[in-house]
């Protein structure tokens, strides 16, 4: 799905019907900022989507999982 030379960001589905995301890794820029109920486990990661990406990825994503 990514156009960008060095892979990020992509999104994509697997084969399990999960999704998967490649993109800026910003959980100690944004944790700061983000709401106060908010928590961020220590096995996840903040990442930021480009505005434009989940829309560009719909038609490769089925509404239903198989």
């Amino acid at each position: 799905m990514s156009s960008v030379a060095d892979g990020c960001p992509d999104i994509w589905q697997l084969d399990n019907g999960d999704i998967a995301v490649i993109s800026r890794d910003l959980t100690e820029t944004y944790a700061a900022r983000l709401p106060d109920d908010v928590k961020i486990a220590a096995d996840e990661r903040l990442v930021i989507l480009p505005g434009a990406m989940p829309s560009s990825a719909k038609p490769d994503i089925p509404d239903t999982q198989p």
